[in-house]
């Protein structure tokens, strides 16, 4: 599948609104937003800006009120920084990929406490000691390294 260039206007994108909103815009209200994806349309015209923001519901929403104030001069800014023929119009989204990736994972880390340590079928062992022991065992253990070169080389040298 050929590159598109909708693909490379959407990763010049990411990185200059990410560059403006964290460095050049000063508003109170915007707290460590972070640019996550930008999705264009085919023809160029509109953009959705995917906006990770640290904090809680009401920061998010005031971050994406201020960002969306912000609008006029970010399409400003990065009319004056790229070659687009057209700066698209910009719509921001709150991204909640890692918020719902930490809910994921701390569910499974409670289900793995509450069902404790699973035993594979026809072994003993659990689980997480089999993979403790194999972790142990690795390929530098005496009994596994050849001898050093370095002896090899006087053997060869003294041959009484």
């Amino acid at each position: 599948m050929a590159y598109k260039r909708a693909d490379r206007v959407n990763a010049l994108l990411q990185r200059e609104l990410g560059m403006i909103i964290s460095e050049e815009l000063r508003d109170p209200r915007i707290a460590f937003a972070t640019v996550t994806a930008v999705e264009i349309t085919s023809d160029l015209r509109s953009a959705r800006v995917h906006v990770s923001v640290l904090g809680d519901e009401d920061q998010v929403k005031s971050t994406l009120v201020a960002l969306n104030e912000a609008r006029p001069y970010l399409r400003h800014e990065i009319g004056a920084r790229t070659e687009l023929r057209y700066v698209p119009n910009l719509t921001f989204v709150s991204d909640q990929t890692a918020e719902r990736a930490a809910r994921i994972s701390t569910l499974l880390r409670q289900a793995k406490k509450q069902s404790g340590a699973t035993t594979r079928a026809g072994e003993g062992a659990p689980v997480s000691e089999r993979s403790e022991r194999a972790a142990r065992s690795d390929t530098t253990s005496p009994e596994r390294v050849s001898r050093p070169s370095r002896e090899i080389d006087q053997e060869r040298e003294d041959p009484s």
